[in-house]
């Protein structure tokens, strides 16, 4: 029998692709990949990648359209924020469930998330958004402080800065311009970097939420706590744990804003991942995106249907094949990740430690994906962690307190970059 084909959309060919290609081989499915990171592919696929530029959308689906007439997809998945309108706007062309062309736009932009919510009603903190050099946002009255000033695109808190007064406002936005006007974020030639959004800070306990929406009904598959407070400067996110310990009550109105704000967006088929904050009894969606998970996060959550397990990422394949998602549910284990934070700039050489690390009871799995002489860029301005420690066990609090000593015993070699002779030091 010709095994069935399912497309998969990434912008690169790292540890989720790998996972997805894993749990393909395991459902024997024929995975596929369309990428503009490369065309030369060293994982189990067993077709040629599908050469796409996400700055070219129409050449793009045409790409897949042809790929798809020489051998037919049964279903299609999007990896990371910028695949999610090819996807959308590929399922479209050949007929395959996804989520509405203006549904995974609306999604992908922090503005336009924004004005669906407040249309429909859900709470939404106040919010505006000006071009890059637009002088408003620091004329006295014009935001509430304190503020969060973040790019309308990029993902994983980057560029995302907390501030208290006009003076902390004005730093904030000149280094969100330098990050927006980078090189790096300039060749992503996405037209919604040159604006930016200003919100109000709202204080209280956050959460992300994973989930598949099946033709229009939302399923929570875990809520996660983030035991580390988010309060800022900057919101580097290091610790989820699911299952979450909040009150029943408040675990099923997040659940309720969740799947309320997806319906606000128009998402209609295919995984999401929110994130929100809740204060008082008040529920703020911060994001809905139409994606799962990203990077190595998708191991902490297993699935079970009796005495089988299985990943994340074999869950959204089946789904992807049309499968229900109902047999399978959450594992009963506590389950948590640390992403390793970037401590400061500098040149990664390397880490002792780890084999005492890996030994603390609880820990599963500890992944170090920085590479000896990378440079390493913190947030606000990176996009990258050290890598991850993964703890399974009973309950929340021990392994939180697992991951937690784990990275405590690790000893990282980071060299900080020397200054440029003649170069101004001054910001």
């Amino acid at each position: 029998m010709t095994p069935k084909r399912v497309l998969l959309i990434a912008t690169t060919t790292g540890y989720q692709t790998r996972s997805f290609g894993e749990a393909a081989d395991r459902l024997g499915v024929d995975l596929v990949l369309a990428t503009d990171r490369c065309k030369t592919l060293e994982d189990p696929w067993r077709d040629r990648a599908v050469p796409i530029r996400f700055h070219d959308e129409p050449g793009s689906v045409d790409a897949i359209v042809r790929e798809a007439a020489r051998d037919p997809f049964v279903g299609l998945l999007a990896l990371g924020d910028r695949p999610v309108a090819i996807a959308a706007l590929a399922g479209a062309a050949l007929g395959l469930p996804q989520h509405p062309v203006d549904a995974a736009r609306a999604a992908q932009n922090k503005r336009l998330a924004r004005e669906r919510l407040r249309a429909a009603g859900l709470p939404v903190p106040w919010f505006a958004s000006y071009p890059l050099d637009d002088p408003r946002p620091f004329r006295a009255g014009e935001v509430p402080l304190p503020c969060v000033i973040k790019p309308l695109v990029l993902s994983g808190s980057r560029g995302v800065m907390r501030a208290n007064t006009l003076p902390e406002l004005r730093q904030a936005h000149d280094r969100l311009v330098g990050l927006l006007r980078s090189r790096a974020v300039r060749a992503l030639r996405d037209p919604d970097a040159d604006a930016l959004l200003v919100e109000e800070y709202i204080p209280g306990d956050e959460y992300a939420i994973e989930g598949l929406i099946e033709r229009g009904a939302v399923r929570v598959l875990a809520i996660f706590d983030k035991p580390d407070p988010l309060e800022g400067p900057f919101f580097e996110e290091t610790i989820y744990v699911t299952p979450s310990r909040a009150p029943a009550g408040r675990q099923r109105a997040i659940e309720r804003a969740i799947a309320d704000a997806a319906a606000a967006l128009g998402l209609h088929h295919g995984p999401i991942h929110g994130e929100c904050r809740v204060n008082g009894d008040r529920v703020y969606v911060l994001e809905v995106a139409a994606r799962p998970i990203g990077g190595l996060c998708a191991r902490a959550l297993r699935f079970e249907n009796g005495a089988v397990g299985i990943s994340l990422e074999e869950l959204l394949l089946r789904h992807a094949l049309g499968e229900p998602s109902a047999p399978w549910t959450r594992e009963a284990a506590a389950s948590a990740v640390m992403m390793i934070p970037i401590p400061h700039r500098g040149v990664y050489r390397g880490v002792e430690g780890i084999e005492v690390a890996r030994a603390v009871p609880g820990v599963t799995e500890i992944r170090i994906t920085a590479k000896p002489d990378q440079l390493l860029i913190p947030l606000p301005e990176g996009a990258s962690y050290l890598g991850f420690i993964f703890a399974r066990g009973d309950d929340a609090r021990g392994v939180i307190e697992a991951v937690r000593a784990a990275h405590a015993r690790l000893a990282f070699a980071i060299d900080r970059p020397l200054p440029i002779v003649g170069a101004s030091t001054r910001r």
